[in-house]
């Protein structure tokens, strides 16, 4: 499909499938038989007002760059500011890569649930996105009718379901610690984007009942926004 032997073997990638996104496409390899197509894959030194300079020395005249750097998979509700109790941020909770029950909620930060947070990414994230609703509203309907204030997750909780899932995430050969890969960017090397496990075993898990899971606090009816 690439006919040169040189490009061929830069287009071809040296970590186990797996380790990083992979692209299920082949339709742009004929691309680089183009005569006016250059592959580089030097690191690039400097940009200027019509040229890019890459670090062996070689300076490549231009019209236009497209930055295409890809998104921080890590960060999770980085939008908005968020503050728990004893006036801990969200971003001070979670400076060491974000942790979360079920991808759902976090303890220290009463009545925070959230849609697609951390370690939801495997499978079809829509029917994990239905999974997460129907727990949600279980949730709100708990405290409407226990007449709940506010309810929050139990630090012990929150560790040993998250202990666990690094543990299930470390079986999978190309998630392994052994690789430094595109999913282990925390500082503490944990993976914060993938589930490890089935679709079935998600659903079943956000479908049980889980009341002492949660610190509560009673008393008049809450509001909901």
């Amino acid at each position: 499909m690439v006919e040169d032997v040189e490009v061929r073997a830069k287009l071809t990638p040296s970590d186990p499938f797996g380790t990083k996104r992979p692209l299920i496409s082949a339709k742009y390899y004929p691309m680089y038989n183009l005569p006016q197509v250059e592959l580089v894959t030097e690191a690039i030194d400097k940009v200027a007002d019509d040229a890019i300079t890459t670090v062996d020395g070689v300076t490549r005249q231009l019209d236009t760059i497209i930055v295409a750097t890809g998104f921080a998979t890590t960060k999770y509700l980085s939008a908005i500011e968020v503050t728990g109790r004893g006036g801990t941020s969200l971003t001070e909770a979670w400076s060491d890569g974000p942790q979360a029950y079920l991808g759902l909620t976090t303890s220290g930060f009463p009545n925070l649930f959230m849609l697609y947070g951390p370690n939801t990414n495997n499978g079809s994230i829509i029917f994990m996105i239905e999974c997460q609703v129907g727990y949600l509203v279980r949730q709100l309907e708990r405290m409407r009718d226990e007449h709940i204030v506010w309810m929050d997750l139990r630090p012990e909780v929150q560790e040993r379901y998250n202990d666990d899932l690094q543990h299930d995430l470390d079986k999978v050969p190309v998630w392994s610690s052994e690789f430094h890969n595109y999913y282990r960017a925390t500082p503490s090397g944990r993976i914060v984007t993938q589930w490890p496990h089935t679709m079935a075993e998600y659903r079943t898990r956000t479908s049980t009942p889980d009341p002492d899971a949660y610190e509560v606090h009673r008393g008049g009816r809450p509001t909901f926004a």
